[in-house]
């Protein structure tokens, strides 16, 4: 099962909802703030990516966080914080055939998709 996680306002979601609808392919759209996040999915990611990845450092959410917070990041509480704060996590979150692929390009949608 293919599914897509993300923001339905986010418009880096939007296009890779657009791309997917328009080239037939079916999947599941998880959206973090109806459909809520747990720590065994931030896991799953983390165990797919580095943190440095999964953290979107250009968020407003990132960017409003304390110094301590940000200086002492780690995998424990990177989890706990993603939990918390579903916009700290680089959108839209692909999982296609046991992989997990971060942000969209529409390069790398056609690669993972043969399309």
């Amino acid at each position: 099962m293919t599914t897509l996680f993300g923001i339905k306002n986010c418009d880096t979601v939007k296009k890779a909802r657009q791309w997917l609808d328009q080239k037939g392919i079916n999947y599941r759209f998880h959206d973090f703030r109806v459909d809520g996040i747990d720590e065994a999915m931030v896991q799953r990611w983390l165990a797919a990516t580095s943190l440095e990845k999964l953290v979107n450092k250009r968020s407003t959410t990132w960017k409003a966080l304390g110094d301590t917070c940000k200086n002492n990041l780690n995998t424990d509480n990177a989890i706990a914080l993603c939990v918390k704060h579903e916009t700290l996590i680089k959108r839209p979150v692909l999982e296609y055939c046991n992989k997990v692929y971060l942000g969209f390009n529409e390069k790398t949608y056609a690669d993972i998709f043969n399309s």
